[in-house]
């Protein structure tokens, strides 16, 4: 790895060239790190919690790692896992031990590299194994990406950090107003058992799944015709930029159409994110949603704020308990099943006045602030770290 600056700075770099697997000597003592995948955080890299031990007490499916250390997972559900050691210790041999060539390469901007789409995608292509597929060693160390001066590598990691410091903050501006709102919610309505009930389908206009054509991979800009992704409402915020673009040849089914008040609910879903649901408070009128997605809009004397925060909130678990499929496979709840979904009916002052509330906090700001950083950084890490032709 041994290499002058000029020879590599600012050039298409094979990554075998300034980086190498090293295990480092085996720890001793009782209070050794010990990294687990399930105490990363995707994404982000950040250690969750540092487990500490007796280095004998370890087991054998582990590696040693030193100080300056990139710790790279190989494993296909994990392959954006990507930390950069502070101190040595002991890791899963599920994650490969890097070590940087420091006068060509900051170990912080190779980490963000490694946890970017282009490098991902690549890694995804190289995995083998039906269980559990794993990445190839030699793809990592035979791909070439443009390695620019440390001075530019460092303004970009600022550039990068500042992001997620920023996107750290609204999610936590997010949690906190939505445990605000919930706790006020408690408030206003107290024990639902004193108020008469409907079922769902008598509260709302309808319960309809959308339309799925075939669309274009790109997302769709403002005034033209789209779908929304399933993204658009699993946060819990409706992000109407979410969406791919209907191909010209194809119309707006106008009656599958997102309309201001409706509330969409996740039909088809992984367990966990099936039955999520968010109130569409104002929209271009020229989006559809698709087939995975029922849409509603409430009836008088529902309010819609009041309903939506219902359906997420208090009434979640019921709705995630009527989806039929195995923790394998996509979880679907069947329309007449939600249809009989029962639904307390408070006066409307008092759903006015919960409206009223949530209309004062408005987190969906937060919400859209949260989506504006998530796609600065997509496009950013996009043109950072774009996968180099080996011509």
């Amino acid at each position: 790895m041994k290499s002058s600056k000029p020879q590599f700075v600012g050039k298409k770099v094979r990554l075998g060239d300034i980086v190498k697997i090293e295990k480092a000597s085996m720890p001793s003592g009782n209070n050794v790190w010990v990294l687990n995948l399930d105490a990363v955080e995707k994404g982000t890299g950040k250690v969750i919690v540092k487990n500490r031990m007796k280095a004998d007490s370890a087991g054998t499916s582990t590696v040693a790692f030193t100080a300056d250390a990139v710790l790279y997972s190989k494993l296909r559900p994990n392959l954006n896992k990507v930390v950069v050691a502070d101190e040595p210790g002991l890791a899963t041999s599920e994650m490969l031990p890097l070590i940087v060539n420091p006068e060509v390469l900051d170990r912080r901007y190779f980490a963000y590299l490694l946890r970017s789409n282009s490098f991902v995608n690549l890694a995804v292509s190289s995995t083998a194994g039906s269980k559990m597929p794993r990445m190839n060693k030699k793809t990592l160390l035979n791909a070439v990406f443009p390695i620019p001066s440390l001075e530019l590598q460092h303004q970009r990691i600022d550039l990068l950090s500042s992001i997620e410091k920023a996107r750290t903050k609204a999610e936590l501006l997010i949690q906190q107003l939505d445990t605000l709102v919930k706790s006020r919610f408690v408030e206003i309505f107290g024990d639902f058992a004193c108020y008469e009930t409907k079922p769902l389908i008598k509260c709302v206009d309808c319960i309809e799944a959308g339309k799925s054509p075939k669309c274009l991979a790109f997302s769709r800009k403002m005034a033209e015709p789209g779908v929304l992704k399933l993204s658009a409402i699993s946060s819990g915020v409706y992000c109407e930029n979410e969406n791919k673009a209907l191909p010209r040849s194809v119309s707006l089914t106008i009656d599958k159409v997102v309309h201001a008040n409706d509330i969409l609910l996740s039909r088809k879903n992984t367990p966990e994110l099936v039955g999520r649901s968010v109130l569409v408070k104002h929209t271009d009128g020229n989006i559809m949603f698709p087939d995975i997605i029922f849409r509603m809009h409430p009836l008088p004397p529902i309010n819609a704020m009041y309903l939506s925060y219902l359906l997420a909130g208090p009434l979640l678990h019921s709705i995630q308990s009527l989806a039929h499929g195995s923790a394998k496979s996509m979880s679907n709840i069947p329309k007449s099943e939600l249809a009989k979904l029962s639904i307390p009916i408070p006066a409307l002052n008092l759903q006015n006045e919960f409206a009223n509330f949530v209309s004062q906090v408005d987190k969906s700001r937060f919400g859209g602030m949260l989506h504006l950083l998530n796609s600065l950084s997509g496009i950013m890490h996009a043109s950072f770290f774009s996968v180099a032709d080996t011509d």
